[in-house]
């Protein structure tokens, strides 16, 4: 069963609250390395920990993404990756889970290829949780964010370090779900998270909005997603993920036995450092 869940979201923070600890987030790109094996990575991730998921909508051009999440790009369109079969893979993976909210990460131009009202009504029938487009801000929400806010759809917004008081109340409008604080400037995967930085800029965006805040960007240890866990809502990681795909494909680019293993390793590192955060 399919199908898209407006609680979802709303249900895990409220969850985490309860219970007085911060969630983990994971990042993976759909079809990265091949669709049978992303999809097998995908069902995996909320047993291993993963409280929420980013699922990449692979693309050509990701011009927010580091080195590791270009290289999962391009393995995923290598596949056969397509937006289409990104969001045949949501609607799989609520078949066995209707309860671990998925976002939908990515880019514009393919959304708009494959047509906005279309796309939308696409991914909230497949049962996705959200969307985060990371190359539309707030001066262009006629484009995507308005008719997913009508649609029904929480639109996610990304804040930065650069994004200073005079910006925010921009940032914040029409964004519901959580916010998406971007714990560096520059790419994904390149910088260690600053951990004191993250600390003052949550308490700064708590000040302008009861939404969650996940933190996301330079995460890629248990001990840096306990620290980021242990003042934001959510800590997501993303090239760390990648990268232990990566790290376990044949000469071929193939993805090896234990390629799932693997990534369920690191989760559940992640997630141990993660639960014992505020503990």
């Amino acid at each position: 069963m399919s199908g898209y869940d407006a609680n979802r979201l709303a249900a895990l923070f409220g969850r985490l609250t309860e219970e007085n600890r911060g969630g983990l987030g994971i990042f993976i790109t759909a079809g990265d390395p091949d669709p049978d094996t992303s999809l097998a990575i995908l069902k995996a991730l909320p047993g291993a920990g993963a409280d929420m998921i980013e699922f990449g909508m692979p693309f050509s051009d990701p011009m927010a993404d580091g080195p590791s999440i270009q290289a999962s790009s391009q393995r995923a369109l290598k596949s056969g990756a397509s937006l289409a079969r990104t969001i045949e893979m949501v609607r799989a993976f609520r078949v066995s889970d209707q309860t671990t909210p998925v976002i939908l990460m990515g880019y514009y131009n393919p959304i708009y290829t494959h047509g906005v009202q279309r796309f939308l009504a696409d991914a909230i029938e497949a049962g996705a949780d959200g969307l985060i487009i990371v190359d539309l801000p707030p001066e262009e929400d006629a484009d995507l964010c308005l008719p997913a806010v009508e649609a029904g759809l929480p639109f996610i917004r990304l804040a930065t370090p650069t994004t200073n008081d005079a910006r925010i109340p921009a940032v914040l409008s029409n964004t519901s779900g959580f916010i998406y604080y971007v714990s560096i400037t520059g790419i994904t995967g390149t910088v260690a998270v600053p951990t004191d930085m993250v600390r003052t800029a949550v308490a700064r965006l708590k000040k302008h909005t009861t939404l969650p805040v996940a933190v996301g960007f330079g995460i890629s240890s248990r001990e840096q997603a306990a620290a980021v866990a242990r003042v934001a809502d959510a800590a997501i990681v993303g090239s760390a993920v990648v990268n232990t795909i990566a790290a376990n494909l044949d000469t071929e680019g193939q993805a090896g036995a234990g390629t799932v293993a693997a990534v369920v390793a690191l989760i559940k590192d992640l997630a141990a450092g993660v639960l014992s955060a505020r503990a």
